[in-house]
């Protein structure tokens, strides 16, 4: 089912759903499935699964040489959602990012994502990799997450890379991106931020998902915003408990976003890393109530792998 349906179907009542990674090369797919099994008694109608980027790492041969060469860390995303729809019954959200793919290689993926029977695709232009000072599209690929979405809204339509394809079916899918209520970093101001999302809405994306936040005034005013410009799709928050002290430099530098005042000062307060999780805990049960009253239609957890913090959150919620 589409996220739009789940949505729809809800009737103003606030779903859950969280994200995970998919396993590492060399893992087993049971360590998702113990990320998984904690939080589906909260009965989510969606569960997304991140795509990674390949990066480079360098080998030295007996001669003293490097070597460069391109490995790509978590490889299984396609199949670690056919295995969560067949073992939990309950609707995969792939990450397609534009890093890493040229057009053919995108879609073949999404002709297998559709014979899979996925109904959702989260389009996303992703992050440079590590060893790049920033984004740098693969040959023949996207450079912008709008590109993609125009390739998958294309097939939507029936239209395939190749003319010569006799009778070509039209795919389906439900397209999702990202949002930021706080602007994304490579903007230059949240006018052109928007004026981006919303060629991606009028492209054929139907559902956004934002980027972490932890004041609540951020995100109204980015729906606000949203609605000001046309953009009328669903908006769903996406949250992530901060669990450390050591978040609150990690956070901002990773994810280009602001901690509260009051959050950082309370963190700093603390006499423990065990009072800080406890705070950070509270802080988002707080914070998603809050966003319930707003009617946010689905509070989207990002877990990374790790079930425990939000299970405490959804007892509370739902």
């Amino acid at each position: 089912m589409k996220i739009i349906d789940h949505i729809a179907k809800a009737q103003g009542k606030t779903l859950f759903s969280f994200e995970l990674l998919p396993p590492v090369k060399g893992q087993s797919i049971q360590q998702i499935y113990q990320a998984i099994d904690p939080l589906m008694e909260f009965n989510p109608p969606f569960i997304d699964v991140t795509y990674l980027r390949e990066d480079y790492i360098y080998r030295q041969h007996e001669s003293g040489l490097l070597q460069k060469l391109a490995y790509r860390k978590r490889p299984s995303t396609v199949a670690t959602c056919a295995a969560i729809m067949n073992r939990y019954k309950v609707d995969a959200v792939p990450h397609l990012i534009c890093g890493g793919f040229d057009k053919e290689e995108t879609e073949n993926a999404l002709i297998d994502l559709q014979f899979l029977g996925i109904d959702n695709v989260l389009a996303l232009r992703g992050d440079a990799r590590k060893s790049d000072s920033s984004f740098i599209p693969s040959p023949g690929g996207h450079a912008y997450a709008s590109d993609l979405v125009k390739q998958i809204a294309d097939l939507n339509n029936g239209k395939y890379l190749h003319s010569d394809i006799d009778n070509p079916i039209n795919t389906d899918f439900c397209i999702g991106v990202a949002g930021y209520p706080e602007k994304h970093f490579e903007s230059p101001n949240m006018e052109t931020d928007f004026r981006y999302l919303k060629l991606k809405v009028d492209m054929g994306a139907k559902f956004i998902v934002t980027q972490m936040f932890f004041d609540n005034t951020r995100y109204k005013a980015f729906v606000d915003k949203c609605r000001a410009n046309g953009i009328n799709v669903p908006i769903i928050p996406g949250l992530k408990p901060l669990t450390s002290s050591k978040q609150l430099i990690s956070l901002p530098k990773t994810f280009h976003l602001d901690i509260p005042l009051e959050l950082s000062e309370a963190v700093q307060a603390c006499k423990s890393e065990k009072d800080v999780k406890e705070l950070g805990i509270e802080w988002m049960i707080q914070q998603c109530r809050e966003l319930k009253a707003m009617g946010a239609p689905v509070l989207h957890f990002y877990t990374m792998g790790n079930p425990e913090p939000t299970k405490r959150i959804a007892s509370a919620l739902f």
